[in-house]
């Protein structure tokens, strides 16, 4: 055992996951629950999880345990596809995507062009996030360089594992946008030399989407992809059907939206994709195939009247998964409100999301998503302590409706469905408090 004063100690109840509720004989076999539990930190790191009446006598004199019992430690959220820039652009009205993008993202992401509007941004973002209980995030950024070197510089300063990178975009879009000849592709091999795998931080190639790629743009960014394979990949996919018509004009020899990326060698691990609205059952397979993840945004798919995800059919193919919030069109940085939204998408899909598995997608099922099992996502031995406390009595409302509960489902589906930042007591990055909600 460590000495005391290298050990954290934290007592409250405890949940993480080791496998995907879907797919075990009995949901109770794909996680772990202490009711009254004991998280033993060393190092930024976990180094164990389990009943505090076994924990306890094991440890050190003089460890002080800090006390948050009758609230639920999880591992942090895992956001799988956000955009930073958009964060002053959140609920912004417009008839659908394409035009969205036109009226407010695009004059939006200008302003990026200044490092100290991206870094006074990203200020805010991180913020945002770790109030809402997300520790890590794939980030988008914009086409300019130092858009990508303010977030990580914010993020390293607060120690979080984020991944983030610059925007790719060479056509279909405003001149002030636009990457010119190779410069994108160039800039962003800067980028990854600079800052992937520099602390916490961890790179990802970022081809807006197809239609504002030319083919030269898509093949190097494959090419990219192909040189630095542990890098991260991340577009959208099939997001609206309008969007969808266009890309089959601009790419007519392809066979879906999603074959363009793969004649590209943009599908491998670590690529994950937003949305996947409109794939069929060959695109499903092929995300399967190639260790692909999909990224599912409810809350902006419903506000931009997208589409409904079909997680029947995702899972009928075993397609990794996980939830994401795509702020600026999704309506909220907290992915308790992103449960609350799938659950719906679900039903209406006419299928059934329970709470835990939707827990689930939001940490182990990420960090599988984006091939970090074991460095966060869990309670594991040795991975890193994000972990976030949850309060079931955040709101009289929650504390009525949890104070009845009769199972570990039922306050997860409080929790998710009745939650949003408030229910966020605490976050903590690496073992170090890095935010907690004052009382009001």
């Amino acid at each position: 055992m460590p000495q005391a004063s290298t050990m954290q100690a934290y007592r409250a109840s405890l949940l993480h996951f080791h496998a995907d509720p879907a797919f075990t004989e009995k949901p109770d076999d794909a996680y772990a629950y202490h009711e009254d539990g004991l998280l033993l930190i060393v190092d930024g790191k976990v180094h164990a999880a389990g009943d505090y009446a076994t924990l306890a006598p094991t440890l050190p004199q003089d460890v002080t345990i800090t006390d948050y019992r009758g609230k639920l430690l999880t591992p942090g959220f895992i956001d799988t596809h956000i955009h930073y820039p958009q964060t002053d652009m959140i609920a912004s009205p417009a008839p659908g995507l394409l035009p969205w993008l036109e009226t407010y993202t695009f004059p939006t992401e200008r302003a990026f062009a200044e490092p100290e509007h991206a870094r006074e941004v990203a200020d805010f973002f991180l913020d945002e996030l770790l109030r809402c209980g997300t520790t890590t995030a794939l980030v988008y950024c914009t086409v300019h360089q130092d858009s990508v070197d303010a977030f990580f510089e914010k993020a390293e300063q607060r120690n979080l594992r984020m991944a983030a990178g610059k925007v790719l975009m060479d056509r279909h879009c405003p001149d002030f946008l636009r990457d010119c000849e190779n410069n994108g592709i160039r800039a962003s091999e800067d980028l990854i030399a600079k800052w992937h795998k520099r602390g916490r931080a961890m790179y990802a190639i970022t081809p807006r989407f197809a239609p504002t790629s030319t083919e030269a743009q898509l093949r190097a960014t494959g090419e990219l992809a192909q040189a630095y394979p542990d890098t991260f990949i991340q577009t959208h996919v099939s997001e609206n059907q309008d969007e969808c018509k266009w890309v089959k004009s601009l790419f007519p020899e392809a066979r879906s939206y999603l074959d363009v990326y793969d004649r590209y060698g943009l599908m491998r691990p670590r690529a994950v994709f937003g949305h996947c609205i409109w794939l069929d059952d060959e695109d499903f397979a092929r995300m399967a195939a190639t260790g692909s993840a999909a990224a599912v945004c409810p809350t902006s798919n419903l506000f931009l009247g997208s589409g409904l995800f079909d997680f029947e059919k995702a899972d009928g193919h075993k397609v990794p998964l996980s939830l994401a919030t795509d702020v600026g069109a999704g309506t909220s940085f907290s992915m308790l409100q992103t449960m609350n939204e799938a659950y719906k998408v679900a039903r209406l899909k006419g299928s059934y999301l329970p709470a835990i598995r939707m827990f689930y997608l939001a940490t182990l099922g990420a960090a599988r998503s984006l091939q970090l099992e074991g460095t966060i996502g869990s309670f594991a031995v040795g991975a890193e302590a994000d972990f976030i406390v949850l309060d079931p009595q955040c709101t009289p409302l929650m504390a009525r409706r949890t104070g009845r509960r009769e199972s570990l489902e039922e306050l997860l589906f409080a929790l998710a469905l009745l939650g949003d930042d408030r229910a966020i007591a605490a976050s903590y990055a690496a073992g170090q408090l890095v935010h907690e909600r004052r009382p009001n």
